[in-house]
């Protein structure tokens, strides 16, 4: 079986001396900043604080991998690939556990839930954790090369939105793959990438219109946009939802339609939220909602500045 993936306190360990050359390819099926996102980074702050490479806060306390986020549930049920990062022999398999969101009890040491272990040249390891159920494609001994199919992003194991944990061991010891010497500094000039991912401080993940403020549960499972809007709808409402949100964030919802109809609404967070969505609109006026096109806009800012944007166009018969 394998090792849990989210359990003590530690530090990023510095890369050995004399470590062989190693390098990773993207274990996920995805398009990185459009239909898959990084959620968390291996956390380098050695005491009860977090910090990812960049010395931001797009990790948690002893987190020791790196979490390819999908948006919703929608998207885990369609399917999602993930492959072996570099090629290597398979040491381990889980693939028994149901896929639920984790809401704090106890899982007997399976934190990482259905996975693969890897075994590579020098003493290095990986793991990929929180696999579906059933997905699972290789067996305890089997060789397999880089970028091949492991298994389907999940939700197993200790994790309350489907991912694929990654976690890069080194004789035992985790090394963060965006800064294998150890992050001392903010930032880095070597990692273990064939081709880096690029760091994304905060996004937006999905956005949708709805007659109503739509319920979280269904903003995460992707349901939220699934009302067919008419002209009587009682309400026109756009939503958003986003990770890696800052205290002091800005989500703002923008909603142009015809006959110069808009609205503009701007929500301030009060917290650091790992993720989050935000709701505005407003009520039918008399004699009901125009018929023609309606353009949704969600962006996230920070500190004034627009770090992340997405639209999307609704027919309105």
């Amino acid at each position: 079986m394998i090792r849990a993936a989210c359990a003590a306190v530690f530090v990023a360990s510095a890369l050995p001396a004399g470590a062989g050359a190693f390098s990773l390819s993207l274990p996920i099926d995805c398009d990185l900043g459009a239909t898959c996102y990084i959620q968390q980074y291996v956390d380098h702050d050695p005491g009860p604080g977090a910090r990812d490479f960049t010395c931001a806060g797009l990790t948690y306390d002893g987190h020791k991998g790196t979490d390819f986020g999908i948006p919703t549930l929608q998207d885990m049920a369609r399917g999602v690939t993930v492959r072996a990062a570099a090629p290597g022999v398979v040491r381990g398999v889980r693939d028994e556990m149901e896929d639920r969101i984790y809401k704090g009890r106890d899982l007997g040491g399976r934190d990482c839930g259905n996975g693969v272990a890897i075994r590579h040249e020098n003493g290095w390891e990986t793991q990929y954790c929180h696999l579906k159920r059933g997905s699972v494609t290789v067996q305890p001994g089997q060789r397999v090369e880089a970028g091949a199919q492991l298994g389907l992003v999940g939700l197993s194991g200790r994790t309350q939105f489907p991912h694929l944990h990654l976690s890069v061991r080194r004789d035992g010891q985790v090394v963060d793959p965006f800064s294998p010497d150890g992050g001392a500094a903010c930032g880095s000039d070597r990692d273990l990438w064939d081709v880096a991912p690029v760091y994304q401080a905060g996004g937006v993940l999905d956005l949708g219109f709805s007659d109503r403020i739509p319920s979280y549960d269904a903003v995460k499972a992707g349901t939220a946009n699934d009302t067919v809007l008419t002209p009587g709808a009682a309400a026109l409402v756009g939503y958003g939802y986003a990770f890696g949100g800052r205290a002091g964030d800005v989500l703002r919802i923008e909603i142009d339609g015809p006959g110069g109809f808009t609205h503009r609404g701007n929500a301030t967070l009060e917290k650091d939220q790992s993720l989050f969505f935000r709701a505005s609109g407003r009520k039918r006026p008399d004699g009901g909602w125009r018929a023609g096109r309606y353009a949704l806009m969600v962006s996230l800012l920070r500190g004034g500045d627009v770090i992340s944007t997405r639209r999307m166009e609704m027919v309105l018969e």
